[in-house]
């Protein structure tokens, strides 16, 4: 197994429900393919530039590790689910 880490970008209009919701649909994925290290909330930060009409988001760090085989319907999984603006996945060395 690989050591990955994502950070995602939450809408700021989601409840800490949605957000939580979300967190825990993306933690039962990895855990059934991998296991999850660490889940962190970085805060809620003004944006860079506006994003599909925010200028403000929630950002969380989530390390973990899986095979690479399964990081493919992980990034489809960020990229269905509403309440996610933007993301990144990295291969820690």
């Amino acid at each position: 197994m690989n050591d990955y880490e994502s950070v995602l970008i939450f809408k700021d209009n989601c409840t800490p429900n949605d957000i939580d919701s979300v967190i825990n649909k993306i933690r039962k994925y990895i855990d059934d393919n991998g296991k999850v290290m660490l889940v962190k909330y970085m805060g809620y930060k003004e944006l860079a530039y506006e994003i599909k009409g925010y200028k403000k988001a929630h950002y969380y760090q989530i390390d973990f590790l899986m095979n690479e085989e399964n990081i493919t319907e992980l990034t489809r999984i960020y990229r269905i689910t509403d309440e996610i603006l933007k993301f990144i996945t990295i291969k820690k060395d």
